[in-house]
């Protein structure tokens, strides 16, 4: 069956949807069928936390956990592991229970600009591959070397190989850390959306002392919206399900966006969490 699923950017920070604060999963759970988990770039998390987030939602329920930033070369794996293989390891042993509980959507490997499109690292990606098995595993570039005019039609084909996922993005064209919008789906089981926002000063991050806080702080129109929707549509074709996911946040901007995009595709997400009243 053909769907599209919406999703955030973790499940806190959403004044929107935030009910009860010592109970913020089950209240985003109530709203969104699958989330992004971003704990999981910062540090591998403790398998009781993993044990515990699968209890806390619907069996339906989904999560896309990002890869732990030493995997995406953000750091050195040096510094904590004995090899790279023991590293990924950790990271699979831990996040097993997840998978076999049905409830990972894909793993989201989020590469850093200067992770360009050179032959060491497409070798990388391959042993990303090899280590991660078989689990469903999402690419995102933000070096636009791997969608220059030469090599855009390779890195696709590469992706579709390995069977990666092709991480779509929405964001700012900046000069040196954002790449272009390539509608392209390289998995027959998913296709991934992932809209950081338009905020093209805070995405630059020149002269800004909080560029976290900057980048995603982007309000969409509705006209952008309709736009995404349009896409969405479009990639059905090619995936089995398409995942949207807003990260525009900064500004609790993300939920009500997903909000009215779910409204213009006329989606009505089932098996969720029992809605909590806001009766004041």
């Amino acid at each position: 069956m053909i769907m599209i699923t919406i999703g955030l950017t973790g499940w806190s920070d959403h004044p929107l949807i935030t009910l009860d604060q010592s109970k913020k999963l089950e209240n985003y759970s109530s709203h969104f069928p699958v989330v992004e988990l971003d704990t999981s770039f910062y540090a591998i998390p403790p398998e009781k936390n993993i044990k515990s987030w699968i209890e806390k939602t619907p069996a339906a329920f989904t999560f896309i956990p990002k890869a732990y930033k030493a995997m995406t070369m953000h750091k050195e794996w040096i510094e904590e592991f004995t090899s790279i293989e023991s590293m990924f390891k950790v990271y699979k042993q831990t996040f097993s229970p997840m998978v076999e509980a049905g409830k990972v959507k894909a793993f989201l490997f989020q590469f850093p600009p200067y992770f360009d499109c050179t032959k060491q690292n497409v070798q990388y990606l391959r042993l990303v591959r090899k280590l991660m098995g078989d689990w469903p595993l999402a690419i995102e570039f933000r070096s636009q070397s791997w969608f220059s005019e030469n090599n855009q039609s390779k890195t696709i084909q590469f992706l579709k190989e390995l069977k990666l996922i092709n991480v779509i993005v929405d964001q700012p064209q900046t000069p040196n850390n954002s790449v272009p919008t390539v509608s392209v789906s390289t998995n027959p089981s998913l296709s991934i959306y992932r809209l950081h926002g338009r905020n093209y000063e805070g995405w630059l991050g020149e002269n800004i002392q909080d560029w976290r806080a900057e980048r995603t702080l982007y309000e969409y129109k509705e006209k952008e919206l309709e736009s995404f929707a349009e896409t969405a549509r479009t990639l059905e074709k090619d995936s089995s399900e398409v995942c949207i996911i807003f990260n525009n946040n900064s500004g609790g901007h993300a939920a009500p966006n997903a909000k009215t995009l779910q409204k213009l595709l006329g989606l009505d997400f089932e098996n969720l969490s029992p809605r909590q009243l806001d009766l004041f």
